[in-house]
């Protein structure tokens, strides 16, 4: 049945503005121990550091009704997906400080099967990423339309380790930028090294450091403090170092950043760039 009342009338004002246009899905490869997208869209590393990034809350609910909002009270529904009302019960708070109630309620696009119904939620555990409502702990404002994820062991041990390192106080900072790409040659032929300057949300040091020897291919590392890099060990996929420069650092450096001036090292260091570049490879999102 289709929900009509002022409570979801309520609701819909309130996450009226956190409802964009949803992103495309991409296929994903899922993760040994990972359950299927039945409660919502399946993540792979990245989506959760964005979610975690952006979620004041982090919250374990276990569904006690869904109901589903007419799609003309549903902008920026993506074709094969409905929307729906939730009331759930609370389990964990993972992060955030806000004083939840016994039960929360809160609006969620899921996908449909081919006869356009839902999977069956009720009685299941998600992961919500969310803040809170003005004036309600009953109610949660998902950060994104998509933002559940279905809980499992493997998910809620991965989801974790994301939570604490994110959290962590010498998390690595949140790269905004490519400021400076300097390439300085060294006294032997073939050797020099590149220093890449990052800029960060909160302004701390950031760098790429590029070296070559003579004889050897170039190795780099990269540095989230005023220490130098450890050259010759680069940030490891799904690490939070890892998604700090692959998810953010561009595919060429903009026209703003300051790099070498002579046409010889203004190469190399471009040139530098692209080894960092391809040696981070893609970031890969299910939900953009």
């Amino acid at each position: 049945m289709l929900l009509t009342n002022l409570r979801l009338a309520a609701l819909l004002g309130a996450t009226a503005l956190a409802l964009n246009p949803l992103p495309t899905i991409a296929q994903t490869i899922i993760p040994p121990g990972i359950p299927p997208a039945s409660a919502g869209f399946q993540p792979l590393y990245a989506d959760l550091v964005d979610l975690v990034d952006s979620a004041p809350l982090v919250v374990q609910v276990q569904i006690a009704k869904t109901t589903r909002v007419e799609d003309a009270r549903a902008p920026g529904l993506t074709p094969g997906s409905g929307r729906f009302f939730v009331e759930a019960k609370t389990r964990a708070l993972l992060t955030g400080n806000t004083v939840l109630g016994e039960s929360v309620r809160y609006l969620v696009d899921l996908p449909l099967d081919a006869r356009g119904k839902p999977a069956k939620l009720k009685k299941q555990d998600v992961f919500l990423f969310a803040r809170p409502v003005p004036g309600d702990g009953s109610q949660l404002q998902l950060v994104n339309p998509r933002a559940q994820v279905a809980w499992s062991p493997a998910m809620e041990a991965r989801l974790r380790t994301i939570i604490k390192d994110v959290l962590s106080p010498d998390a690595p900072a949140r790269v905004t930028g490519v400021r400076e790409l300097l390439y300085v040659p060294g006294n032997l032929a073939g050797q020099g090294e590149t220093q890449i300057f990052l800029n960060t949300r909160n302004g701390s040091a950031a760098s790429i450091t590029v070296r070559h020897q003579p004889g050897a291919p170039p190795q780099w590392g990269a540095s989230f403090s005023e220490l130098v890099a450890d050259v010759g060990h680069p940030p490891l996929p799904e690490t939070l170092e890892w998604y700090r420069l692959a998810c953010f650092l561009p595919n060429t450096p903009p026209p703003t950043a300051n790099v070498s001036e002579t046409d010889v090292d203004r190469a190399q260091a471009l040139a530098d760039y692209s080894t960092v570049i391809g040696g981070l490879g893609p970031c890969e999102r299910a939900l953009r």
